[in-house]
């Protein structure tokens, strides 16, 4: 049947201890790994996107997209302790709905993870780009170099955005020297980055130029902006969820946890906890010192982000200042508010942070890859561990390629929508296998259980489906035709591969490398 391929949890769990990779992480390690991917993300790259959807309102967008957060990291602390393997919400599913529907999910993890990478990659060239380049040296790096293409909704003159493509290419390489290393390099960006914003809320809260008259009319464009259009506070709430994935960044590390069954739960919910706190107190600073409403268009609904119109409208003296149009939106609002100095180092520090997202979200993607290739969906090679690194080389390698094209010519805010599409269906399905799991496999050891799951589970399927059709219509139809593409490959390739179809489901099997 096609749908009765199941991988039962005993299996995953002997082969993924068979074929492990090294456990080398404890629960500290696994915090700043959630804290690296979700800090940093919204903040620094999404600020001015998020207010050019909502304004003001952009602080009940981080609210809503926090509290849809909060209950799938319920979801996935119960079940990452319980399947402490690589794979995250591709693994959940296999064991619960089945190998076609896993098939779908890893699929669209590669939306989540190495398109959302691309995007921070392309907000990290914005600060390179305007603080290092621009302030300190004097450079002013043309426009066909530094961005995406008009054409694809990027800035005038634009071709490529180079520094973006040097940046993942960097990453790609430290992520294949090893783990362990890459986990301390991480350790130092995060120290960084709070540093960083904690200053930025130091001086922006209590300024004088902090007014309430900011904040008025908080939601322009209201709560909802309308089906298809992507904009309204539930509409930014639906663009800057992507800024979350740092907590399943998490669980896909369970495999190289060590005691994963206490420390990732710790690590879920407690660098959620803290970062959300964040990036509401960051937004209020940014908005109450210079505003942050939209640029409206003819028919009074914002310029979509990432396009054509919003391009040519940020090109004008009159809104260029603005902060939906900066590329480095934090910097900007402590240069306009006469902290120049510190504006600079704030620029530094996210040009020497945000590396550390698209470090965590490239090492989730290169696991999922990883995982699906040591169930024979892909080629085996592609599970080769390098025998020196101890690290996935060959399938990073790939990863990294993909991630430095899409950064090279796509805009930050299509990225970001793009990416939701694959995020918010992965964490459906993990709420959906969380709920099937404690009624297949009640005995099964769990060491973090789901609070009130009968409530918390439909709160986050709903959640997830309620932010995807706010997204805009673009990034709606990218899910169901890379899911299509992906089907193609599942009946050509992975469906006569598959090591549950050969029967192939204990820790007996053979190696793959």
């Amino acid at each position: 049947m096609i749908f009765g391929r199941v991988k039962p949890l005993d299996a995953i769990l002997a082969t993924a201890e068979r074929k492990s990779l090294h456990r080398t992480l404890g629960w500290f390690q696994l915090t700043l790994f959630g804290i690296g991917c979700v800090i940093g993300t919204g903040i620094f790259v999404l600020t001015a996107a998020g207010a050019q959807k909502a304004g003001p309102g952009l602080m009940l967008a981080f609210a809503i997209a926090g509290a849809i957060c909060i209950v799938a990291a319920l979801c996935y602390a119960e079940i990452a302790a319980m399947i402490p393997v690589a794979g995250s919400a591709y693994t959940y599913t296999y064991s619960t709905m089945g190998e076609l529907l896993a098939w779908t999910v890893g699929w669209a993890l590669i939306l989540e993870y190495a398109v959302a990478a691309s995007a921070v990659a392309v907000g990290w060239s914005g600060y390179f780009s305007g603080t290092i380049l621009n302030q300190f040296l004097g450079i002013h790096l043309p426009a066909w170099l530094s961005a995406a293409p008009l054409a694809l909704g990027g800035a005038p003159g634009g071709f490529i955005n180079l520094p973006a493509v040097l940046i993942a290419g960097l990453i790609t390489w430290l992520l294949m020297i090893g783990t362990t290393e890459s986990a301390r390099v991480n350790a130092v960006l995060v120290a960084i980055k709070v540093i960083a914003l904690t200053a930025f809320v130091a001086l922006t809260l209590p300024s004088d130029s902090f007014t309430a008259g900011h904040f008025n009319p908080f939601l322009p464009a209201g709560v909802f902006g309308g089906f298809g259009t992507g904009v309204g506070a539930v509409g930014a709430a639906a663009t800057i969820f992507f800024a979350y994935v740092g907590f399943d960044a998490v669980s896909t590390a369970a495999e190289e946890t060590k005691n994963p069954q206490r420390n990732v739960p710790i690590g879920l919910i407690g660098s959620l906890l803290f970062c959300t706190i964040f990036y509401i107190l960051v937004a209020a600073g940014a908005i109450g010192t210079i505003g942050g409403q939209p640029i409206m268009g003819p028919n009074g609904i914002p310029f979509p982000t990432g396009s054509e119109e919003l391009a040519r409208q940020c090109a004008l003296p009159r809104y260029a200042d603005m902060l939906v149009c900066s590329n480095e939106a934090l910097a900007h609002v402590l240069r306009a508010i006469g902290w120049s100095k510190v504006g600079n180092m704030l620029g530094i520090a996210a040009f020497l942070a945000l590396p550390s997202v698209i470090l965590i979200l490239m090492f989730g993607q290169t696991r999922i890859f990883f995982v699906m290739s040591r169930d024979g969906l892909l080629p085996d090679k592609l599970s080769a561990v390098h025998p020196k690194w101890k690290t996935p080389y060959v399938v990073t390698a790939m990863t990294g390629i993909g991630v430095a094209f899409a950064a090279a010519f796509l805009p930050v805010g299509q990225l970001a929508d793009i990416a939701n599409a694959g995020t918010l269906y992965a964490f459906m399905m993990v709420a959906i296998a969380v709920m099937i799991l404690r009624r297949t496999a009640r005995d099964h050891k769990r060491d973090f259980r789901t609070p009130a799951l009968w409530l918390v589970g439909p709160l986050t399927i709903v959640g997830c489906v309620f932010l995807f059709f706010n997204l805009p219509s673009a990034a709606m139809l990218v899910l169901p035709i890379w899911g299509a593409v992906g089907l193609v490959i599942y009946f050509a390739y992975s469906r006569h591969h598959s090591h549950v179809g050969r029967g192939i489901v204990d820790a007996d099997e053979a190696p793959l490398h």
